[in-house]
């Protein structure tokens, strides 16, 4: 009887582990997502933010003139 026990409480503290690993697989991969997403964005629109940059840029020295 305490060995059916030790096995039932040790499956279910093992299933609790791999679920807990399971998550945490599962967040590095989101993570990984958002990251090659805002890549993405920052490739695409690189540029038009380096060219709206400099135009503040030119407008603030002008200012200072």
């Amino acid at each position: 009887m305490l060995n059916i026990l030790t096995v039932s409480l040790l499956s279910k503290f093992l299933s609790i582990k791999s679920q807990k690993g399971v998550t945490m697989i599962e967040y590095a991969l989101i993570a990984a997502l958002v990251a090659a997403v805002i890549i993405a964005v920052i490739a695409t629109l690189g540029g038009g933010i380096e060219g709206a940059f400099q135009t503040i840029t030119d407008a603030l020295t002008g200012a200072g003139d």
